[in-house]
């Protein structure tokens, strides 16, 4: 049986030294604030919205949503943008994506539109260097890789010398992922639809990253005994018992009940990565805030 990587453990541990920086901070006179800007009603908005702030209530990091309807113009969309750029008291600015199919042609320049100190989820290009140079000082990493990060941190996974694969290449998971595991000295292997033979290279794995957004996709054939396993795809599955008994539930690219019996540690999905990112999202939120506190001293 493997030893589960409950997210929850690691938000506890995050969270309570938040709490503390955010206290400093308040008795400096700043409350750190997070602007969310959300286009539309899209359920998993929505929800995302709803874990943020309750997260950022737990720790003192105050919360401010700027709802815009599902059809915004790109002006209005740039102009929000830029009344964030411009007011002081938000700190940290959280756009949801993808956004709406009448904007996705303009979507680089609108993430670029952000002042890069203020973007808490790698929007900017700038943001995204940083993440491939290793420069903590150019934005912040996008917070679902920093999160896996700090998962293995937490349960004292060194990576140093390791061999990790990822499946998945894209912007927001897969390639910063990559270069994260790649700065703690893994050598590091980046699987995607292309790949030859996916199930062999996940196989020669030690920690193995699965962000692959495909449901069942990770199977008893991917995985041997001895790997750290940590599925960040977030996918809905028609036949899983939920909560409520019911049929319809979220589950990762894992075949839990294949994986889990062969693997020596894996993150449950719900309950693994996705519990850490709104931690991850509210300190980077924090860290923004304390950056602007230090460049005005």
């Amino acid at each position: 049986m493997a030893r589960l990587l409950l997210g929850r453990e690691v938000s506890e541990a995050l969270d309570a030294g938040l709490r503390i920086r955010a206290e400093a901070l308040r008795a400096r006179g700043t409350t750190p604030m997070l602007g969310i800007v959300r286009c539309g009603e899209n359920p998993s908005d929505l929800s995302y919205e709803r874990g943020a702030k309750a997260r950022a209530e737990k720790v003192g990091v105050a919360v401010e949503t700027f709802a815009l309807p599902e059809d915004v113009t790109r002006e209005a969309l740039l102009a929000q943008i830029r009344a964030l750029n411009a007011e002081d008291g938000i700190h940290g600015v959280l756009m949801f994506r993808p956004l709406p199919k009448h904007l996705r042609a303009d979507q680089a320049e609108i993430c670029n539109a952000l002042d890069p100190a203020k973007d808490v989820d790698c929007m900017t290009d700038l943001s995204n260097a940083g993440v491939f140079e290793g420069r903590s000082d150019l934005g912040f990493p996008p917070c679902t890789p920093q999160a896996c990060m700090e998962i293995l941190d937490h349960y004292g996974i060194d990576c140093r010398g390791k061999k990790a694969v990822v499946i998945g290449r894209s912007l927001v998971v897969g390639k910063p992922v990559a270069m994260m595991l790649m700065a703690r000295h893994a050598t590091v292997t980046v699987c995607h639809t292309r790949t030859v033979d996916v199930p062999g290279e996940a196989r020669a794995a030690d920690i193995l990253v699965s962000s692959a957004g495909a449901l069942g996709s990770l199977t008893r054939d991917c995985v041997r005994p001895g790997q750290v396993v940590l599925d960040v795809s977030i996918n809905w599955d028609p036949e899983k018992i939920n909560a409520r008994g019911e049929k319809g539930a979220i589950a990762g690219d894992a075949v839990f009940g294949e994986v889990e019996p062969v693997v020596a540690a894996i993150t449950p999905v719900p309950g693994g990565v996705g519990s850490v990112t709104t931690s991850v999202l509210i300190g980077h939120v924090i860290e923004a805030a304390e950056r602007k506190c230090a460049s005005r001293d």
